[in-house]
């Protein structure tokens, strides 16, 4: 079965009160939607960074086992981090930037990077507010989710 992992972050303030969401939707042999289920949730005193990433951890978290995932995300700083392999510098240098500055957010990298070993994920970078139908309905439960943790 595959799976498409849609997900967002929302803050306001960086640092501010920040929500997050993700759409898991399943699809069968044919194409069609066996399975929707849509997650949120915020934190009082976060970033978007955070926020971007603990969408994706909620969504992959979310699946019962092992899965093939196609990410859709519209944040360049968790779909390159991944991507670019930006990580394995950073775990090579003891979780220290190019620059020597300890590694924002190590917490939920790491988690990431643990779900990641579990799941077959691929990426797919979606443009912001560019009317996608499931970015844009991810952006409305994250923004809900900002406003509910204030």
């Amino acid at each position: 079965m595959q799976v498409e992992l849609w997900t967002d972050g929302a803050c306001s303030g960086n640092p501010g009160p920040g929500g997050w969401a993700a759409i898991l939707v399943a699809r069968g042999p044919d194409g069609a939607v066996v399975k929707r289920l849509e997650l949120s949730g915020g934190d009082p005193d976060t970033t978007n960074n955070r926020m971007e990433l603990q969408a994706v951890i909620e969504g992959l978290r979310a699946l019962q086992r092992p899965a093939s995932v196609n990410v859709h995300i519209d944040s360049s700083y968790v779909m390159d981090a991944i991507t670019k392999r930006w990580f394995e510098g950073w775990i090579a240098r003891g979780w220290r930037t190019a620059a020597k500055q300890p590694v924002r957010n190590r917490d939920l990298w790491e988690a990431l990077l643990e779900l990641l070993e579990r799941h077959a994920v691929t990426w797919t970078k979606v443009r912001g507010h560019a009317g996608v139908d499931l970015n844009e309905r991810c952006d409305e439960l994250a923004v809900a989710a900002c406003r509910a943790a204030r």
